[in-house]
């Protein structure tokens, strides 16, 4: 989660960067060209401004987020974030594993699948054994929770 962070601040310090420094250098150049009506550049400066200012709020606004995830808070006993867990599909009786993290560490082509993804919600605070139900575009899923290991039984095993 820290590597997330890590690469939220940097885009987030690019950005401010970009907002406060290269931006305004545009703008004031774009005005030199006279009539601010039909100035296409000064425009473009104006919607990237625009642009750049609210992606900082949602940067601000995530990182805050993860900044406020205590991993010592987590349930040790039911599915949380960096929860591993095996899925038992009762439909197709085949098994898929899934670990649980942020939206922006997701791929789900690795297995890592968001906390706020379909799948992911209906997993939080279940247990080893329990059935869920998840709806898709495709129609509803349902899985039994075949093996839970939890972030600290993992963190545990790094150790």
């Amino acid at each position: 989660m820290e590597l997330v962070r890590e690469k939220l601040r940097q885009e987030l310090a690019q950005l401010e960067d970009e907002l406060h420094h290269k931006l305004p250098k545009e703008i004031q150049k774009a005005r030199e060209f006279g009539d601010l009506r039909e100035n296409a550049e000064y425009k473009a400066a104006l919607e990237r401004q625009s642009i750049v200012s609210a992606r900082i709020g949602q940067l601000q606004t995530r990182i805050s987020e993860l900044e406020s995830i205590d991993i010592e808070k987590l349930p040790e006993d039911r599915v949380a974030y960096g929860s591993k867990v095996v899925l038992y599909d009762l439909d197709r009786e085949t098994e898929i594993e899934y670990r649980l993290v942020s939206s922006e560490e997701s791929d789900p082509d690795k297995g890592r699948i968001s906390t706020s993804s379909p799948i992911g919600q209906a997993l939080m605070g279940k247990e080893e054994g329990d059935e869920i139900h998840v709806k898709t575009p495709k129609g509803t899923r349902n899985f039994e929770i075949a093996e839970l290991v939890t972030i600290h039984e993992l963190l545990e095993e790094e150790e």
